[in-house]
């Protein structure tokens, strides 16, 4: 796609590289097929190709307007058309770099701009878990749209207290702990068991990704930085120790996002290597399951129960990791499949989408639960499993059925006394 920068970007960082991206769109227009906003909507500028359209006009000098503001809102960032475009666009970059320009320019209604502040500031902050534990102690009092985004306590399990040669590290993540704690030390259970220790760094907090993708770049940039300096010496080693095999995430959008340190941080000469260093170190948890399923094998019971698998689009068309929950857990016994329509869709949880778009976030939320029920054809599953907090709460809050993170299945099934 041919693009005439205006002035004002020419040159620029920003500028250079949406150019870079724009110049791989052909226009074919088979990312509209799997965008799922355009699949609700039917509107050409709540696909990606239109989007691209308004963001290449922002670029060659058209001032936007609160159109082309809300039509990038709506965007739920899910990735799926970077999976179907056969040009390799990197729509995911371009949308960070569009959303940025065009909120530069389009002043947002106070309301909005007071729930996108309380949304970047509240989820990484140390008062979220004391918030959290408070609101599922009035649970059963609260209005049906708050109730919804506070899951009912769960205990968290025991840390395995053992310790091995091999190490990695985890992201314990910023609303994870306070939501559902027992997906981190289930991680580390079923490490343990494998012989992995697992370390967390207490200086280390949020991935960035809320404030990043609320467009407060600088913010999530700081915040990439300090986990950054809190992993290093963990990466280096101390004392006399090798460093840590890798960085395993549990939550497929924080690792994502973790991934993609290396791109974000390029320019900052201070942490472009050791911002490569770390996403080269991070795997969701799903990619070692060759290896855990190899070693643990004999030791996970068998299970019967029917289990439905929804995959993050942060782990399918973000990390492009697809197939490796479902084809090993079911070597490990489990009854686990993927549902035979519409797999590669958004549920529309998002982040926080689904807090500023919510419409638009429980229908998709619905349509995905209607497909899952569907994956044992009249037999409805006994358990749904995903990979990420954020889909794992936004599904189970519109079904009876249990939504849970299937390294928690994995870790109730393994005999821990070996």
């Amino acid at each position: 796609m041919q693009t005439q920068l205006s002035p004002q970007y020419q040159g620029t960082p920003d500028g250079l590289a949406a150019e870079a991206i724009l110049r791989k769109c052909v226009h074919c227009g088979f990312c509209t097929a799997t965008c799922p906003t355009y699949q609700l909507l039917g509107d050409e500028l709540d696909g990606p190709r239109g989007r691209i359209y308004l963001m290449k006009q922002v670029l060659e000098g058209v001032v936007p307007t609160r159109k082309t503001q809300q039509h990038l809102d709506r965007c739920l960032t899910c990735r799926n058309c970077e999976s179907t475009c056969p040009s390799g666009v990197q729509y995911g970059h371009l949308l960070d770099i569009g959303r940025k320009l065009v909120d530069a320019q389009v002043p947002r209604p106070a309301s909005e701009r007071a729930l996108r502040w309380a949304l970047k500031e509240g989820l990484s902050s140390p008062l979220f878990a004391p918030a959290m534990a408070l609101g599922q102690m009035v649970r059963p009092l609260l209005p049906h749209a708050l109730k919804n985004k506070v899951p009912e306590k769960q205990p968290a399990g025991a840390w395995p207290a053992r310790e091995h040669v091999r190490k990695v590290l985890m992201l314990a993540g910023c609303v994870q702990p306070s939501m559902s704690p027992n997906i981190n030390s289930a991680t580390a259970r079923v490490l343990d068991a494998a012989g992995i220790q697992t370390l967390m760094s207490p200086n280390a907090g949020c991935c960035g990704a809320v404030k990043f993708h609320l467009n407060d770049q600088d913010g999530g940039m700081t915040q990439m930085r300090a986990n950054i300096d809190a992993w290093w010496p963990y990466v280096q080693g101390v004392d006399g120790h090798a460093g840590v095999e890798g960085i395993v995430m549990n939550a497929s959008g924080c690792g994502v996002t973790v991934k993609d340190y290396g791109h974000i941080l390029q320019g900052e000469p201070a942490y472009a290597e050791k911002a490569k260093r770390i996403s080269a170190l991070t795997q969701d948890i799903s990619e070692w399951l060759p290896e855990l399923t190899a070693t643990l094998r004999d030791r996970v019971k068998a299970q019967s129960g029917r289990i439905a698998f929804h995959p993050p689009c942060s782990l399918q068309h973000g990390l492009q990791l697809r197939g490796g929950v479902e084809k090993y857990m079911a070597e490990l016994g489990f009854n686990v499949k993927l549902t035979g329509c519409e797999s590669h869709l958004c549920c529309g949880s998002a982040g926080t989408y689904s807090v500023l778009n919510p419409v638009l976030s429980y229908q998709l939320r619905d349509r995905k639960l209607a497909n899952l029920d569907a994956t044992f054809g009249s037999d409805k599953p006994e358990h749904i499993v995903s990979a990420n907090i954020g889909c794992i709460t936004h599904l189970q809050s519109g079904t009876t059925t249990p939504v849970r993170h299937w390294i928690e299945l994995l870790d109730q099934a393994l005999s821990h006394n070996a």
